[in-house]
């Protein structure tokens, strides 16, 4: 007579934390991984695991089919216009999970990676994350999407590719190129800034904020951002400053990202992209700030993982 072994729910919970991770980083939304997990349990609670050698590895196999079939699901729904929600609160009542929590966990996973794994198909999604985040071997990903391990292996390098991103051989239509008098500083000194920039805007900073803004510094704003009937620019470190001590809120889900190859801020609740910043930056200070809402010229910029490292080859 054949034992059915079932999982004890000790040995899932003592997995919960793992498998909410890679959950997270597939669906971007705390509400949706904590949904997969349950349902990776219920899944889990029903089988027959007696011949299970290695019950991480397969409760690994199992949230992520749960989580490449989410995907699929959510690509076949129609998508709610973002364009002009940007100034809603970032997560609302029903969307799932703690909204300070969620913010904590984009921090920590990085906005940038987040918005790139948006982007990516959800087979091209899970080759990546399972692989290069968690360490699990193509021949194991390959029956969850039915192909070959090779096949798998080309997915992950995509996605990588476009997670590592490449900077354009032109200046960005988005943020015009400088002029010839004025030199732009090199990448690190960009990330200071602007790593300094959003901490002054968390934290409340306002003369932290002040001191890294040139005095004559203009920013833009189209007309998705608040929205407006029009597009909207400002003029002047203390405006420029006052306008950045308003948007605190917004500054939860934002992280520094690769910009078509410059460093910004993208704002991304629940892995979405809503929102940029992109700075222009000299020795001066910053000089300008193009905040970018609108759909269109968001699909136009290439965003890419500031640190894209570590990854395979």
């Amino acid at each position: 007579m054949t034992t059915h072994t079932t999982l004890p729910p000790e040995r899932f919970e003592a997995d919960r934390p793992h498998l909410r991770a890679v959950a997270y980083r597939m669906l971007g939304s705390l509400g949706e991984a904590e949904d997969a997990v349950q349902e990776t349990w219920l899944r889990a609670a029903r089988a027959d695991v007696g011949g299970v050698d290695n019950l991480s590895g397969w409760l690994t196999t199992v949230v992520g089919r749960v989580c490449l079939n989410m995907l699929r699901s959510r690509r076949t729904r129609p998508e709610v216009p973002l364009d002009d929600r940007v100034s809603e609160p970032a997560v609302g009542p029903g969307e799932g999970g703690d909204p300070e929590e969620e913010a904590l966990l984009a921090d920590s996973v990085g906005v940038a990676l987040l918005v790139v794994l948006d982007t990516l198909a959800p087979a091209e999604r899970l080759a990546f994350v399972l692989h290069d985040l968690f360490s699990v071997p193509f021949d194991d990903i390959a029956p969850m999407i039915e192909r070959t391990p090779a096949a798998t292996r080309q997915l992950a390098s995509r996605a990588r590719r476009r997670v590592r991103g490449s900077a354009p051989a032109d200046a960005p239509a988005a943020v015009p190129a400088l002029p010839a008098a004025v030199s732009a500083v090199d990448r690190g000194r960009q990330r200071e800034v602007v790593e300094a920039f959003l901490a002054a805007t968390r934290g409340g900073d306002f003369e932290a904020l002040l001191a890294l803004l040139h005095p004559d510094v203009v920013l833009t704003a189209d007309r998705f951002v608040v929205p407006t009937p029009e597009p909207v620019t400002v003029g002047g470190a203390r405006p420029v400053a006052e306008g950045a001590m308003a948007a605190t809120g917004r500054a939860r889900f934002t992280g520094l990202a690769l910009l078509d190859g410059r460093v910004g801020l993208a704002m991304a609740p629940q892995g979405r992209l809503r929102l940029v910043l992109m700075f222009t930056i000299t020795e001066s200070g910053i000089t300008g700030i193009d905040v970018v809402a609108d759909r269109e010229r968001l699909d136009g910029i290439e965003v890419a993982v500031l640190e894209a490292v570590g990854f395979d080859d």
